[in-house]
């Protein structure tokens, strides 16, 4: 009797069905991998965005820290010699003194002035908008901090200016800027 001898047959290759199974979990883990990588780049802010938040707020901060921290209005009669509020007939507060505006005559000229200032779209000091800048915003708030300081609370003021720039960019610069001449005018 003839008998055949059974060799196990071996496999050369793979089969369609595993060659499937593969494409489709490497398409998944993929699938994955590039919508985590989606979400976390439109969470993150744009590089140029928060520069340019950056450049805005310092650029503000620097322009209010500037101006004089006197007792008086500086268009007081008596502000070159007031030694305290009680030597003004205007008194410089935190608050734009009437009339005063930053882009136009007469101009903010006192720190002061600039507690409570906000614009959206940033202009430059003729009021013109910047192009590129228009869905900015940016809004200042001041406080007196001389106590931190271990000076009288309206020596030393905190300003803090705060820039939005789209969903992902938000900014806040904080300065001091202290009485240190209390009779020095514009």
């Amino acid at each position: 009797m003839y008998t055949e001898a059974r060799h196990p047959k071996t496999q050369a290759g793979i089969s369609l069905v595993e060659l499937i199974m593969f494409i489709v979990i490497v398409s998944i883990a993929v699938a994955g991998i590039l919508s985590v990588m989606n979400v976390t780049s439109r969470a993150s802010a744009d590089p140029m965005q928060r520069k340019q938040a950056v450049a805005v707020a310092e650029s503000l901060l620097e322009e209010i820290e500037l101006q004089s921290l006197t007792f008086c209005d500086p268009d007081d009669v008596n502000a070159r010699n007031a030694l305290s509020t009680a030597d003004c007939a205007t008194v410089q507060g935190l608050g734009r003194t009437a009339g005063e505006t930053r882009s136009a005559e007469p101009r903010f000229d006192n720190v002061g002035d600039y507690h409570g200032f906000s614009m959206s779209g940033i202009r430059d000091l003729q009021d013109t908008a910047i192009a590129g800048l228009e869905s900015y915003t940016a809004s200042v708030n001041i406080v007196e901090d001389g106590a931190s300081f271990g000076l009288a609370a309206a020596d030393a003021l905190r300003i803090d200016v705060h820039v939005v720039a789209g969903t992902a960019t938000d900014i806040t610069l904080s300065g001091y800027r202290f009485r240190y001449a209390p009779r020095a005018v514009p």
